[in-house]
């Protein structure tokens, strides 16, 4: 019955969208109602610092699922177009998934979900079940889906349609002899959020104070539309908080019927269960709702580019542990590598390595070798370093760019760039940014060179076709300045 060995799990991975790391009870929100995501991070480990590579959704898909960054896989921004059919692009197409190393370990694989990576209506290598979203996001009701590449509108709330094909297909896969991996991909805290959830779930939040999540001016850089409004913003924000808590309440309901599923066919002990998100959100953050291009020119706040992650294996993981190193998603693909004993070689063009020890508890902090210390992050022309103390985040070619100091200054309030006292810490780490950037990306697909918007992007990277790859700006005016963020 699927693997039931330890040292060969199962994995079930589960990857929630648009979920900051802050949006979880066992991280410190006493106002989020997550029981069953707090149980998991009690029964296994919760890394504080982990961050996505990219803060926007399918670059970051992208490089959780191939361990490439995105100015080596290719996709910059959110895919805008050639989602399914006869237009529908696989944007990773001859680009090797981790998913693939699992189909040829002879894992079954299969996907519950939204893909959000171009040809969502086809099945990649292994996948022997395939209910992909037809694009990136939309409405939790008559959701447009592919079963196995036929188009259906589901009618039941997305949340829990997923869980209950989730749910289906672990009992099917309980009955085989293989080992099975389970990508469950829910569109939620995803927008659109007012009207979309169930009242049982809106009503826990009709009295929060929503103390964590204060809402401060709009972030100077934030896009406006040509008659002034904000682009991507909330005109109710309190509406918009009640329905993003209930969304990822919701999700946490559906995940906590998945696990009894997982516990009542006995493979809790042989499945590696992953929890994280593609990319974190703004829910009033800086004054911004969104991520990454929730501004203009696009921002890195740690609210924009650290996810959750929970991962657990009772008996080979130890549980209710709190790991703080600085980790990335492009670290995943090595590390399912170690954890499940592949036959796979490490690819010394790949940026990330194996955080598996980690995982057991067998790394010795004493080691600096060993420690997490930085970790990188892109988004088109703009990049980030990140050590534990400080953030220097650098857009070319002209700006503006930006200098936290974060222990003295956690909540990235005071951009330190352009004061002379800091200089020859902004110079280090810029040369250190260039360096690592300059030894791991493909040339052909440099994002720094791009004219990646934010606004998202419609075909794949290619010399003759960048004017049209990747949608304009948003409209209207924008502040750029300096300092202000």
């Amino acid at each position: 019955m699927a693997s039931s060995d330890p040292d060969r799990p199962n994995v079930l991975l589960i990857l929630s969208d648009d979920q900051g790391n802050w949006a979880m009870g066992c991280a410190g929100n006493d106002e989020i109602r997550t029981p069953h995501l707090d149980a998991l991070a009690a029964r296994g480990i919760r890394f504080s610092h982990f961050f996505c590579t990219s803060p926007v959704c399918s670059p970051a898909r992208a490089s959780l699922f191939t361990g490439e960054l995105p100015s080596q896989h290719g996709v910059h921004d959110w895919l805008s177009y050639h989602h399914a059919g006869r237009t529908g692009i696989d944007f990773l197409a001859e680009r090797t998934l981790f998913t693939d190393l699992l189909a040829d370990a002879g894992y079954r694989l299969g996907l519950s979900g939204k893909w959000h990576l171009g040809a969502n209506d086809r099945p990649r290598k292994g996948f022997v079940h395939w209910y992909a979203h037809e694009s990136g996001g939309g409405p939790y009701y008559g959701a447009p889906m592919y079963r196995h590449g036929t188009r259906t509108e589901e009618p039941a709330y997305l949340t829990d349609a997923l869980a209950d094909d989730a749910e289906d297909i672990l009992t099917t896969e309980a009955a085989r002899p293989e080992p099975f991996h389970l990508s469950l991909h829910f569109t939620a805290p995803h927008k659109p959020w007012r009207g979309q959830h169930p009242a049982q779930y809106t009503r826990l939040y009709e009295n929060c104070s929503f103390d964590t999540c204060p809402q401060g001016p709009p972030h100077p850089w934030q896009p406006l539309a040509e008659d002034g409004s904000p682009v991507g913003g909330e005109s109710d924000t309190r509406q918009a908080l009640i329905g993003y808590f209930a969304a990822v309440t919701a999700m946490d309901a559906a995940i906590g019927r998945v696990l009894d599923r997982l516990d009542e066919l006995g493979l809790t002990r042989s499945t590696l269960v992953i929890f994280t998100s593609d990319n974190g959100f703004n829910a009033g953050h800086h004054g911004i709702w969104g991520k990454g291009n929730g501004t203009f020119p696009q921002n890195m706040y740690d609210s924009s580019v650290m996810v959750p992650c929970l991962i657990s294996q009772p008996g080979r993981i130890p549980v209710g542990r709190h790991c703080d190193a600085l980790l990335s998603q492009y670290d995943v693909l090595p590390t399912l590598v170690d954890h499940l004993g592949l036959d796979h070689r490490h690819d010394p063009r790949l940026p990330g390595r194996s955080f598996a020890d980690l995982l057991t508890g067998t790394s010795s902090t004493a080691d600096p070798e060993r420690e997490r210390v930085v970790v990188y992050d892109e988004y088109g022309p703009v990049r980030m370093i990140r050590t534990r103390d400080w953030k220097y985040v650098h857009r070319y070619p002209h700006g503006p760019h930006e200098l936290y100091d974060l222990v003295a200054d956690p909540g990235e309030d005071r951009n330190l760039a352009d004061t002379p006292e800091h200089l020859t810490v902004r110079t280090d780490l810029a040369a250190r940014l260039d360096a690592w950037f300059a030894e791991y990306v493909d040339p052909s697909l440099d994002g720094a060179r791009l004219p990646v918007t934010g606004s998202g992007q419609r075909t794949p990277v290619t010399p003759g076709a960048l004017p049209t790859a990747f949608e304009p700006p948003p409209r209207g005016p924008h502040t750029h300045a300096a300092g202000t963020a």
